[in-house]
């Protein structure tokens, strides 16, 4: 982003997939004085940290899609990189590592994304999460608000009666959208959606297996590893491994399933592109 505003062009995220449609109603809810809740997508699979290309190999066959891509959306790591973006575009943070995750359907949104005072699983307000059920392939952001002509307005409204009310899009339509991002670039110079002044969050890695010194790590999608998501200031100080740099990299120890990768662990591919311009990142960026 600080490059492009260097060279007077605009750098963003196409509109159409679940970050973009996330900002817009965050964008929305925001600008008409709610407070967010909570923000988030629907998951169309069941969970499996454990899913590999090989074990989805016939669904992929029956559903026409790729392995590897249908195991990155199985195992988490799709949803994880982009509850990231989220949080990085809107400043809102996961309520713990990982996120909740909670079997819910939509009507049950505004409740189960509740303060745990209230009956919900938050510990705070002010977050990014995701819920499996018929929420997919829908955005939400759950929001509230102290105002008392706003609440009376939303209950007669049929928006229910509080404390969080739920804003939430059906859809997202992919590339269909994205030519909206590039008007929006071109003839107003803005964002669909780009990380703020600093990142937040950062998605990191886990082992999907044990995992042993010398291997060289295959990327998401596969059989090594899956992404999580965690604060970006808890991520630097424990020096856990980004996502994105953990294809190619060598492992210089053992690592046990389950257990979070970290920098020192491994030996960076010196080749990619992603490892040259995370660099560049921490150097105009340099972590809190």
């Amino acid at each position: 982003k600080e490059l492009a505003k260097d060279k007077g062009i605009v750098y963003t995220v196409g509109a159409g997939d679940e970050p973009g449609a996330i900002k817009e109603l965050y964008d929305f809810a925001t600008s008409v004085g709610f407070r967010v809740v909570a923000a988030g997508k629907g998951k169309n699979n069941p969970l499996d940290r454990e899913a590999t290309p090989e074990s989805l190999k016939d669904i992929a066959l029956k559903k026409g899609v790729n392995p590897k891509m249908l195991c990155e959306f199985v195992d988490g790591s799709k949803t994880m990189v982009e509850m990231t973006a989220v949080a990085n575009a809107t400043g809102l943070l996961p309520d713990i590592r990982g996120m909740h995750g909670p079997k819910c359907n939509v009507e049950e949104l505004a409740s189960v994304f509740s303060l745990k005072k209230n009956g919900g699983v938050l510990e705070k307000e002010g977050v990014v999460d995701y819920a499996i059920g018929n929420v997919a392939p829908g955005v939400f952001v759950v929001v509230t608000t102290d105002n008392k002509r706003l609440i009376k307005d939303l209950e007669y409204m049929s928006m229910g009666k509080g404390p969080n009310y739920l804003l939430y899009r059906p859809y997202h339509l992919t590339s269909i959208e994205i030519p909206i991002s590039v008007a929006r670039a071109f003839l107003y110079k803005e964002p669909t959606i780009v990380c703020k002044e600093r990142p937040v969050a950062e998605a990191i890695t886990v082992a999907k297996r044990d995992l042993k010194a010398g291997k060289v790590i295959d990327g998401i999608g596969r059989f090594d590893i899956y992404g999580s998501i965690e604060k970006a200031s808890v991520a630097f100080e424990e020096n856990l491994l980004p996502l994105g740099l953990a294809e190619g990299a060598v492992l210089k120890e053992n690592v046990k399933k389950g257990e979070y990768i970290r920098k020192d662990q491994v030996e960076l591919d010196e080749n990619s592109v992603l490892v040259n311009l995370r660099r560049l990142q921490e150097k105009v960026l340099p972590p809190l």
